[in-house]
């Protein structure tokens, strides 16, 4: 069974790419962007709608679409590699930015799937304390133990967005900063780049 850290990748990077039902309407369509707590459970409903479909080829397909609609991607990206961007050049960060939507792909869509039986309460939304909004839920799978999840949610051009999420305390983007930088402490910022490629 997937680690609580396995999920919470996998939620946060691929649950929004899963945005609406396959085949059915335009991917945003089903998502309601009223305000933040209604945009997450849109969001996760159509999300876990189309897993349990079992088409796992649609659904990818739609995915770097639906990622770059409903999650702040550049932002997110950046996060990750904060410490780096002083010393990298602007060739290595486009490159990075490149790689990013298909190793997101390679990396948790499949993961994703097996939470496919899972369903999402909505608990409650309140302002974040650096801006935005903390949208607290419950992931509740059958035979496990429910998990907290709050989604850090913020405007971006005018539209909602997922910039980050926290599950049974571990923050996302904190954890996979630390993977990157590993990876780029131990053979470079063009090998974290060229992983990236190869994961997608």
């Amino acid at each position: 069974m997937p680690s609580p850290r396995s999920l919470l990748t996998a939620l946060a990077f691929t649950v929004t790419a899963f945005s609406a039902p396959i085949a059915i309407a335009p991917a945003q369509a089903a998502v309601d962007s009223s305000d933040p707590q209604r945009f997450i459970q849109t969001l996760t409903a159509d999300g876990f709608a189309a897993m349990k479909s079992g088409n796992k080829t649609t659904a990818k397909a739609q995915f770097r679409t639906l990622l770059a609609s409903h999650v702040a991607v550049d932002q997110i990206g950046d996060r990750l590699i904060r410490r780096w961007l002083p010393t990298i050049t602007p060739a290595q960060k486009a490159a990075y930015k490149a790689a990013l939507p298909a190793y997101i792909v390679g990396t948790y869509a499949d993961r994703l799937f097996e939470y496919a039986d899972a369903t999402i309460k909505m608990v409650r939304a309140q302002p974040a304390p650096g801006g935005g909004v903390d949208v607290m839920t419950q992931v509740i799978k059958p035979g496990s133990q429910p998990m907290a999840a709050v989604w850090s949610v913020s405007q971006v051009g005018g539209a909602w967005k997922v910039a980050n999420l926290r599950v049974a305390g571990i923050n996302v983007a904190m954890a996979q900063a630390a993977d990157f930088d590993s990876v780029i402490q131990r053979e470079g910022f063009d090998a974290l780049v060229k992983r990236m490629k190869a994961r997608g």
